[in-house]
């Protein structure tokens, strides 16, 4: 009876030794007599107690490494802090084991020697405006070397680039000095306009007016009026003016003044159409 209880007990001390739970999103590497064996998947797995053992289990889920805040130089000779976070994750767990010693410390390392290297072939302005573009550069720099390591680098995002006071104070300048070149064009292209907007309204009238005249000559007593009327408000608008000089017209030569008016407007109107008839 004895003998027949020791070797339930060993067979389960061997169950025992020879399960290893491997867990989802993780894989492990089992060595056979200091050799590398095979890999482990999730779930139950069985192993040889004393012969296999298991040298390493890792996630294949994505990590991150920050990188620590570097002084790195651009081509314009100028040092910029840069902050950065490298997305990566291991896709080839034998080669991320056995190609390379220390992996989080290799790839922090290879990230800032790249960081550095891309960034030198830049200038301030550029590393400002094409982070995306460095980004994507640093990670297909990356991936060439750590494809070895069994890696696959995702993204490498740079967090933040701080320039020297000095520099900052300059950029701060020239970006407020950028804003207001863009109003003063905003605000002489809206005068523009609206000073051709006014001189073609001015056109239009002028031509109702002639072609009022020309239909209906009994409408200059109504025309005489109107300008009757926008004289008296321009007096009353100079007259409100500190520097104004009020200039009185003889009420008994206001009908010749009137029909002057209204014979410039003929004859402008009249050179306007054959203008326009010499250009066409």
């Amino acid at each position: 009876m004895e003998p027949i209880i020791a070797i339930v007990l060993a067979l389960i001390g061997y169950a025992l030794g020879s399960a290893k739970l491997v867990n989802q999103g993780n894989e492990a590497l089992v060595e056979r007599l200091g050799r590398y064996h095979r890999t482990l998947s999730p779930g139950l797995n069985f192993i040889v107690p004393l012969v296999d053992q298991i040298v390493m289990e890792d996630t294949t889920r994505e990590k991150f490494l920050d990188i620590k805040p570097q002084n790195v130089i651009t081509r314009d000779n100028i040092y910029l802090e840069i902050d950065a976070v490298l997305f990566w994750r291991i896709k080839d767990m034998v080669k991320s084991f056995y190609e390379i010693d220390d992996l989080e410390g290799s790839l922090s390392q290879l990230a800032t020697t790249t960081l550095r290297e891309i960034i030198a072939q830049n200038t301030v302005e550029e590393t400002n405006i094409s982070r995306a573009e460095m980004d994507t550069a640093i990670l297909n720099q990356l991936n060439q070397t750590t494809a070895d390591w069994g890696v696959e680098i995702l993204r490498l995002d740079i967090q933040s680039i701080t320039p020297p006071e000095s520099v900052r104070k300059s950029m701060e300048e020239q970006r407020a000095a950028e804003i207001k070149k863009r109003a003063l064009i905003s605000e002489a292209e809206g005068e523009r306009e609206a000073a051709i907007k006014r001189a073609q309204g001015t056109q239009t009238s002028m031509q109702i007016i002639s072609e009022a005249l020309r239909s209906h000559p009994e409408s200059k007593e109504i025309l005489r009026y109107l300008v009757a009327q926008d004289y008296v408000v321009a007096s009353q608008k100079l007259g409100e003016s500190n520097n104004a000089k009020i200039v009185f017209v003889d009420p008994s030569k206001t009908n010749e003044v009137y029909d002057q008016l209204i014979a410039d407007s003929i004859v402008q109107e009249n050179s306007g159409r054959k203008s326009q008839n010499g250009g066409a």
